[in-house]
């Protein structure tokens, strides 16, 4: 396990040929060996600028109003109710995902891909036990039912989108420049379509629920965040969104709230690593096959980068963090390619939902749940009414 930022580094950006990532073979089977999580080499790299480019700034520009659809779809539906927030932002997160990886497009065959995934997403963290009626055997199936889905549409995509694939993810592996010499599988483009709805899915969803409990927790916070969103025009969301991380100088108050929540949640624990041969590093031998775990949750909450980790204080962004020492999206060649609209649908929630609503936590339940990833008890049920302006 390692808890260094330097030791990450090593393992993650100047060494990561000696380290290739892993997973449990369950999460193989239901994601796809094929899909860019599982891969390193030439193989990894071209994946990696395919789903970079339908992630880049230019490419998500046209996703704000998309978004932000979705988003005012939800909101009158919260109101003066008691909802799970960690269900309500995992249907949210789901929608958006949808749009990434299919574009505006909606082909016949996506309600039954959103059904399908549903019924596959509840076996991802079962037993691996492939018996008749077990989580993990329903979700096998649904994984089948839902490969050939894909591959029907695909099939469809191609014969009609003879100038390229459509739009999303799905367009951008269809229309890849390279098909003519070495196309993509069927089963390739499948697999890593299905990757990126995971990877979009549940972390996205986990980090939302921890915003609003963090701003719930802290009203002044929330009224600050509220009046800096009141002076937010739409057009000028994007250019929010591109602060975040580009400069430190001017960053919005909203942004270093969200970058506090990454570092205090640390949605992403750890990431699995794999010794691809014998390696001697800093002193220890670690053998071929044996696996090394960045703890990236050790790493944010590690008082000599953060001072008084466990406060909640996003003043602490004001200035940039030392190299290697927040990593919410990881880092090196496997960093998450879409971190980019990840930023860029908290933003457009949190605009929305700040200067229009307010909510309660229900309940004095405090604690944290895992399933798998970090949050607050029971989804954090929250009642949200409309904002007296």
């Amino acid at each position: 396990m390692i808890s260094s930022p330097d030791a990450a580094k090593i393992v993650l950006v100047t060494k990561a040929h000696l380290f290739k990532p892993t997973y449990p073979p369950s999460k193989e089977k239901m994601i796809g060996p094929e899909a860019i999580f599982f891969h390193q080499g030439p193989y990894h790299s071209r994946l990696k600028k395919l789903v970079q480019a339908s992630f880049l700034p230019s490419a998500i520009r046209g996703s704000v109003s998309e978004i932000e659809q979705i988003v005012l779809k939800f909101l009158p539906a919260w109101e003066n109710t008691t909802l799970n927030t960690l269900q309500e932002m995992k249907r949210y997160a789901f929608d958006v995902a949808m749009i990434s990886a299919f574009g505006h497009k909606q082909d016949k065959e996506i309600n039954g891909i959103k059904q399908l995934y549903q019924c596959l997403e509840k076996g991802y963290n079962s037993m691996p036990l492939d018996l008749p009626g077990t989580p993990f055997n329903k979700a096998m199936k649904a994984r089948k039912l839902l490969n050939e889905t894909l591959r029907r549409l695909i099939k469809e995509r191609r014969e009609n989108e003879k100038q390229g694939g459509g739009g999303g993810l799905l367009g951008v592996l269809l229309g890849d420049k390279n098909q003519k010499v070495d196309q993509l599988s069927d089963s390739q483009i499948a697999d890593n379509v299905i990757g990126v709805i995971f990877a979009a899915h549940d972390t996205t969803a986990s980090v939302l629920t921890w915003l609003l409990k963090y701003l719930h927790d802290n009203g002044n916070l929330l009224e600050a965040v509220t009046r800096e969103q009141e002076g937010v025009r739409r057009e000028i969301i994007e250019a929010n969104r591109r602060l975040m991380w580009d400069d430190t100088r001017h960053m919005p108050l909203t942004t270093r709230v969200i970058q506090e929540t990454l570092r205090t949640a640390s949605i992403l624990s750890f990431t699995f690593r794999e010794a691809v041969e014998d390696v001697e590093f800093e002193g220890y031998y670690i053998p071929k096959g044996w696996k090394v775990l960045p703890l990236f949750r050790t790493i944010h909450h590690c008082a000599d980068f953060f001072p008084k980790p466990e406060k909640f204080d996003p003043s602490r962004f004001e200035v940039p963090p030392k190299p290697n020492t927040f990593m919410p999206f990881g880092n090196g060649v496997h960093s998450c390619p879409g971190s980019e609209l990840a930023k860029l649908e908290m933003l457009v929630l949190l605009h929305h939902l700040t200067t229009k609503y307010r909510w309660q936590v229900v309940g004095d339940e405090d604690g944290i749940q895992y399933g798998p990833f970090p949050v607050p008890k029971k989804g954090l049920p929250v009642k949200v009414t409309p904002r007296n302006i």
